[in-house]
């Protein structure tokens, strides 16, 4: 699908991006069951009933926090490096874009005035959530595809 993005490096998944122009009927997951967030988009006519329901208490196990980005309103740019703190390449996203980010490590560069949601498991646990580090130099960033 060229509106959806698995962003490999290897064999390792670091995000699906679903640009804002995706769009088809029913159900679409893009998350896989091994990963720890889903991420689905869901188009359904007027008139269609979703049965009510309830989830049900089930323990999961989580190792690392996986977060979504809604991009509301302007450009982010995305940068990917790996857990040993090696860029990788870049992505941009625009007004519409949601991205899941799997794995790795990634930063993030404002374009344009922003407006976005970030959704992740909690709780936060404040500094001991991330490690930082410094970024690439801006001579060594690649962006790649659509919204550049």
């Amino acid at each position: 699908m060229e509106h959806v993005e698995h962003v490999r490096f290897g064999d390792q998944l670091y995000a699906i991006i679903v640009r804002a122009s995706f769009r088809e009927p029913g159900i679409h997951f893009f998350s896989t069951p091994e990963l720890s967030q889903q991420l689905a988009y869901m188009s359904h006519p007027k008139g269609k009933s979703i049965e009510p329901h309830r989830h049900n208490k089930v323990t999961r196990e989580v190792h690392y926090t996986q977060e979504v980005l809604l991009i509301q309103k302007g450009r982010l740019q995305v940068d990917f490096y790996t857990v040993d703190e090696k860029y990788l390449e870049s992505r941009v996203l625009g007004a519409g874009d949601i991205i899941l980010l799997c794995s790795g490590a990634h930063g993030f560069h404002v374009l344009e005035p922003l407006e976005m949601f970030e959704i992740k498991q909690g709780p936060y646990s404040g500094e001991n959530d991330k490690t930082r580090f410094p970024e690439a130099a801006q001579s060594e960033i690649r962006i790649k595809g659509p919204g550049q």
